[in-house]
């Protein structure tokens, strides 16, 4: 590395930020900072007796007067998600997502979109009510407020100027979910004059009566609202003809069409208008040579029966598909999209969801739009029947906006795409909480988070998005369906089935203790220590007589790999996890007692695990007896080193052979064939943590160009898995710029609260 001055570093660094970069309201979790009423008079509203319906749609819109130099403002909430438009054009999505029971509440600023005369704000509501990952199974309704200062332009429920309601026909309401993680996929028979109430005054609504509800408890946004830049295809790399009535050797049929019922609810299979994942899967695409070439959005593109256009937007991006669409007649248009595509093709059932929104549209022109978001880098259009022309295809982002506050340039160009393949991670997966992925899920993950949440003040220079996640653990008193003390492994979500991963709860632990550090924020985290202590009394019951826990319940979860196979009876690698957990709870609550018995679990894990070679990852009980097996695992390696167990001085020969053979190159050399590959999710994060607390930096950025380069390459986000067989954009994976201020520029510990930076000057190959 080239010489600096310290002088020189200590600028750099405050160029960045980094110095103060976390800072919080200082507000209990058990408190809200809002300095007013959230709401002068609006009240939750819903049409009458249908609270608690599945997928419909409604709209809700207010005709009213301001003057174009004042500044109203719209506070709103809703369940389950919303659409706001002023005047035609789009503004506003949501709410942020709160726990069980709570509401955030939203606010946007309408001033841009005034105009002189009478105005129409519009609000499209899809209340769900099934259980998911991504969105909770409440009753539906709206509550919105238009003021303008003190004075109230429209209110639902209020009696000046209500809200009316309508119940929206073209989204077809019996539909299939999108996934088993997610709620209803997207049909469209819209007429040409669908979107009218949306800008007309005048137009005359068939209004639908609704019911005032009960109170709700309301919580602020906190975050940013949400970035929607419009983005464009690149390129169109792919058209031709499909053949209809082709009989595929496999159909794909997921669990989230088949299983419908108490625990994972929606319509049955027999309810539904269509299901276009099984039609679609008789389709045989012909290309018609080679295709690409630039995208122009002003250029109609004319797609015939049984004709199909791929488009490639550059990079994987997420939010709502739409387009400019004149129908030659009646028309049936598939939107079908995936991350990547597939010998040249799109295969929408990749991940196990339906990447696909149908319309189905009469002569005319329509401008649509995906109420939902989804994430692509591929966009593949499909005319079953008719034709019709296509223009100004884009993607409406929908993605959090703050996060330019960290930068990041090395004389190595592949490490700067790797940072930019974590911002942009981020970014897609920190809209208003830590996501797993933006795509199949949507899901606020523990585990995934740890990681996620260290990425956040680097790039937004605050803990908010952190605060939101953990917050929303703490709002319900009881988490429906799984044992008392547990928390979910996902959250705000509905876990009708009861499954739940113990080993992310510990996780929980270990996060909390790390946002006290990066926040300051000791009132969440006393607000939480109830939980935690049930948490740790959930565990006790499960400790065998060696201190072990054994028999853990439902899905104990290590990593995507073979390590999943060797979760019971005694698990090492989720007790060196439970070890660290206690030991986090008495450095946050003073509790010495969780201090020793950590400590006496990783004396018993080095005695019965280690086989004087590797860690052992499980042991069984038979006949009474506990007996260690072979099953080892490179993951459960980094388990012992990351956690504490082990030591490059009290396990050298173990590290020289994770150090020299382990990691990406064994794909090439197959050392040591016998130990299980650890995977992207977690043991290639884990390994790189390792290694840095070793300061080998150069290896770092080498181990992480092998990890990550050729997702960048691909998607421009960072993956789930290894293999393109998962999410391509994974929000974990975002950690890579945490290794990368620390492991290159030399930010090797930041602590905010008391605003000290620890250096550590690297030694690495860049200039």
């Amino acid at each position: 590395m080239a010489e600096i001055t310290r002088r020189e570093f200590v600028q750099g660094i405050g160029s960045l930020g980094l110095v103060a970069a976390t800072q919080t309201a200082g507000v209990g979790a058990t408190h809200d900072s809002h300095p007013r009423p959230f709401f002068l008079e609006a009240q939750p509203i819903w049409p009458a007796g249908r609270t608690e319906e599945k997928n419909l749609f409604v709209g809700f819109r207010a005709v009213f007067r301001c003057e174009p130099d004042r500044q109203p403002i719209l506070r709103i909430t809703a369940s389950t998600m919303y659409r706001c438009f002023l005047n035609g054009a789009h503004f506003g999505y949501g709410p942020a997502r709160a726990g069980h029971g709570h509401y955030r509440v939203d606010e946007w600023d309408t001033a841009d979109l005034i105009r002189p005369g009478k105005n129409v704000l519009a609000i499209e509501v899809a209340g769900y009510n099934v259980n998911s990952y991504y969105l909770l199974d409440q009753p539906s309704f709206l509550q919105a407020e238009l003021t303008c200062g003190d004075q109230v332009l429209a209110a639902t429920g209020g009696t000046k100027n209500p809200f009316e309601a309508m119940i929206l026909p073209e989204r077809l309401q019996k539909v299939q979910r999108y996934s088993f993680q997610r709620p209803f996929t997207e049909i469209y028979r819209p007429s040409p004059q669908f979107d009218q109430w949306r800008t007309d005054p005048a137009l005359t609504i068939p209004a639908a009566n609704c019911d005032s509800l009960a109170a709700k408890p309301l919580l602020s946004r906190h975050v940013p609202n949400p970035q929607f830049n419009l983005r464009q295809p690149v390129w169109i790399v792919g058209e031709g003809k499909v053949e209809t009535g082709f009989k595929p050797q496999k159909i794909w049929i997921d669990r989230s069409l088949t299983g419908i019922g108490p625990k994972l609810k929606g319509y049955l299979q027999a309810e539904l208008a269509e299901i276009p994942s099984l039609e679609l899967q008789n389709l045989k695409s012909h290309p018609a040579g080679e295709a690409r070439r630039n995208y122009s959005a002003s250029e109609p593109l004319r797609l015939q029966t049984n004709s199909y256009v791929i488009f490639d937007f550059g990079t994987d991006l997420t939010g709502f598909l739409g387009a400019k669409i004149a129908a030659r007649g009646s028309t049936r248009l598939f939107f079908t999209f995936d991350e990547l595509l597939a010998g040249g093709d799109v295969d929408f059932t990749r991940m196990d969801c339906v990447n696909i929104v149908l319309y189905e549209i009469s002569s005319g022109t329509y401008r649509l739009e995906a109420f939902e978001p989804y994430t692509l880098r591929y966009l593949k259009l499909i005319v079953l029947e008719g034709e019709c022309d296509v223009e100004g295809i884009y993607l409406r982002e929908y993605a959090n906006p703050n996060v330019e506050g960290g930068h990041f340039a090395a004389s190595d160009e592949r490490l700067n795409r790797l940072f930019a393949a974590g911002r942009e991670t981020y970014r897609q997966n920190a809209v208003d909480l830590f996501t797993d992925c933006p795509s199949r899920e949507r899901g606020g993950w523990l585990c995934d988070s740890y990681f996620t949440a260290q990425v956040a003040p680097l790039l937004s220079g605050d803990t908010t998005e952190e605060r939101n996640f953990l917050e929303n653990f703490l709002l319900p008193e009881k988490f429906e369906f799984l044992p008392e003390g547990m928390l979910p492994m996902c959250y705000p979500a509905d876990h009708n089935d009861g499954i739940f991963i113990p080993n992310w709860a510990m996780w929980f632990v270990l996060q909390l203790e790390s946002y006290r550090k990066r926040s300051g924020d000791d009132a969440l985290v006393q607000a939480l220590r109830p939980k935690m202590l049930k948490l740790f009394e959930y565990f006790r019951p499960f400790r065998n007589e060696d201190g072990l826990l054994e028999k853990l319940r439902s899905w104990v979860f290590v990593e995507w790999s073979a390590a999943n196979d060797f979760g019971q009876d005694v698990n090492y690698p989720s007790n060196m996890l439970y070890a660290a957990s206690l030991e986090a709870a008495d450095r946050m609550y003073g509790l010495p007692a969780l201090r020793q018995e950590a400590e006496e679990i990783r004396a018993v894990i080095r005695k019965q695990s280690y086989d004087g070679q590797f860690f052992v990852d499980n042991a069984v009980r038979k006949d009474g007896k506990l007996q260690v097996t072979r099953n080892r695992t490179e993951v459960c390696q980094y388990f012992a080193f990351f956690f504490g167990l082990a030591t490059a001085a009290t396990y050298p020969e173990l590290w020289r052979t994770l150090r020299d053979q382990f990691g990406p190159r064994r794909k090439e050399t197959h050392a040591f064939p016998e130990v299980h590959e650890a995977n992207a999710f977690v043991g290639n994060k884990l390994r790189l943590e390792v290694l840095s607390g070793a300061g080998l930096q150069q290896q770092i950025l080498d181990e992480s160009i092998a990890y990550h380069l050729y997702m960048a390459a691909r998607t421009g986000t960072l993956w789930e898995d290894v293999s393109a067989t998962a999410s391509c954009n994974h929000a974990f994976a975002s950690h890579i710029i945490k290794a990368l201020y620390r492991d290159v520029l030399g930010l090797y510990e930041i602590d905010s609260v008391n605003r000290i930076v620890h250096v550590r000057l690297p030694d690495v190959q860049l200039t």
